[in-house]
């Protein structure tokens, strides 16, 4: 094969790329293909890992954006969080927490103790895990909940406001004990 047919070919793998939008492909299609050149390996393993690859960056990507759309406040870990330090029943629930079968399940997990007790971080620490996962979070503290809800109302939007939770698998809403509600905020 001449060298103006294999970049000819090249430029038609570049611009199929584009339409078929496969930007990891084709923004390493040089190294992918030197590397199969050099193994010598089958169409179809050469395929398959310029598949692979494509796939892996696509979760990885996907895996980023849940968590960027899951408005945390901070980025805290369950691999940071000192076990040790947790009260002795936040202790033993973390294990068959840290499963996440209570999102699979459809369970409500309720964390209440006294500040600075890591409630925050396990509920943060919960929902990136499930993020990694691929499941949807939301996280948002119950001030902003209210004052969100009281807002979607007054503009007649609270219908619309309710159906973004249908596409959530968890929503964690912090702070409920740290501020007290007006009647109306209350009631919503």
């Amino acid at each position: 094969m001449s060298l103006s047919s294999r970049q000819a070919w090249k430029e038609a793998v570049i611009e199929y790329n584009k339409e078929l939008k496969l930007p990891m492909i084709r923004k390493h299609i040089d190294e992918h293909v030197q590397e199969a050149m050099q193994r010598d390996v089958s169409y179809e393993e050469f395929l398959a890992h310029l598949l692979q690859k494509e796939c892996d960056a696509r979760w990885e990507a996907s895996r980023y954006n849940r968590i960027r759309l899951a408005e945390f406040t901070h980025k805290k870990y369950l691999e940071d969080l000192l076990v040790g330090d947790l009260p002795e029943d936040a202790q033993k629930k973390l294990k068959l927490l840290k499963t996440l079968d209570f999102i699979r399940e459809g369970r409500n997990v309720i964390l209440a103790g006294n500040p600075g007790t890591g409630k925050t971080h396990i509920a943060i620490g919960l929902g990136i895990k499930a993020c990694l996962k691929g499941y949807k979070v939301w996280f948002t503290t119950v001030p902003l909940l209210v004052g969100r809800i009281k807002e979607c109302r007054s503009e007649q939007t609270l219908r619309v406001f309710q159906n973004r939770f249908e596409k959530y698998d968890l929503v964690i809403a912090d702070e409920m004990g740290t501020i007290s509600f007006d009647k109306e905020g209350a009631e919503l």
